[in-house]
């Protein structure tokens, strides 16, 4: 697909400073353009590419002014990162919207119903009493369950499981191989040692606007939903237990694990490799770092947290008991320091 430089420029209400009929095909960064490529310049730190890229057409800030002679056409935008990130999305839009019809061989059980201008991958399932949006898209392999629905624009990709019952929103996007709706790990110890699995009876619902990285699950819930609020972006290889909640516009990265019944708030931003015990509640924007435990509920909105430690429970309890005291001890440290001069 190819569109002019003006073009370009309407879409992210720019102004153009050079040829704006230029033709580009691709986006790409900076140092790597080629001829008939669109880049952008937002970090100071890459302006030196920009007098020796070969891309036709760079986005920047009004603001910008160059130091030496440029060859691209520059469109001038309020925020170049911003209009850049606009730009892949359109771009993204327009491929994923390219594809429709059926590939062969798919199943589609008789009782479904599926949107107009649907695409259908090759071996791709969709099971009984669905109901399927308008410009869905399931990659070749997808696997659809038994009463599930998904809302128009979603997109499905290759590998990725909706298990039965399953509810998602209107322009979601789930990456290869993530599983949504397998039953919550739910076990009843018993006399002798054993374990019996607890029936998962729930589902799981994803609101507008979610995003599932690859290899994530979110597991059902035991009765009722697990849910995942509208905007929230989920990383690859994220665990979500049974039954938890997920707020809005929250944001986690890879290897998070969120234990039962837990419930986050909404614009949290959660690092990697974080883990949550069950049945906690964790306030709105909260912010937590890179493999951090978190063993207590949250309470205050716009907290940070950070750090854990596993050693000796009891040694473990002592210790943390110690910590909080910290301050106050450093207080009384130095006010004995002061009377002892």
């Amino acid at each position: 697909m190819e569109f002019t430089v003006r073009q370009i420029a309407v879409l992210l209400n720019g102004h153009v400073d050079g040829d704006d009929s230029l033709t580009v095909s691709q986006l790409a960064k900076i140092e790597e353009a080629k001829p008939g490529s669109i880049s952008f310049l937002a970090n100071p730190k890459y302006e030196a590419f920009l007098y020796e890229t070969r891309a036709s057409a760079v986005i920047v800030d009004h603001s910008f002014i160059p130091r030496e002679p440029i060859n691209p056409t520059l469109i001038r935008v309020e925020n170049a990162y911003l209009a850049f990130t606009q730009l892949l999305e359109e771009y993204y839009r327009l491929i994923s919207l390219s594809r429709v019809g059926v590939e062969q061989p798919s199943f589609m059980h008789e009782s479904t119903q599926m949107g107009e201008n649907a695409y259908r991958g090759a071996f791709s399932y969709i099971g009984k009493n669905c109901k399927i949006g308008q410009h869905v898209k399931l990659y070749p392999q997808a696997y659809i369950g038994d009463n599930v629905c998904i809302g128009d624009y979603t997109v499905v990709h290759s590998g990725a499981k909706l298990m039965d019952n399953t509810v998602v929103g209107n322009h979601c996007v789930i990456h290869p191989n993530a599983v949504i709706g397998a039953d919550g790990f739910g076990f009843a110890p018993q006399a002798d040692g054993t374990y019996k699995p607890i029936p998962q009876l729930g589902n799981v619902i994803l609101e507008d606007n979610v995003s599932v990285g690859s290899n994530t699950t979110i597991d059902c819930a035991t009765m009722g939903s697990t849910i995942i609020r509208a905007g929230a972006k989920l990383d690859n290889l994220i665990q979500i237990g049974h039954n938890v909640e997920i707020g809005k516009n929250t944001v986690i990265a890879a290897q998070t694990g969120v234990s039962g019944s837990t419930r986050l708030g909404d614009n949290c931003v959660i690092a990697g490799q974080v883990g949550f015990a069950g049945h906690l509640t964790i306030a709105n924007g909260t912010k937590i770092g890179a493999q951090s435990g978190v063993g207590k509920s949250v309470t205050e909105e716009g907290t940070s947290l950070n750090g854990s430690t596993a050693f000796s429970l009891r040694d473990n309890m002592r210790s943390q008991a110690i910590f909080r005291r910290l301050p106050d001890l450093e207080r009384r440290l130095n006010e004995l320091e002061k009377k002892s001069q």
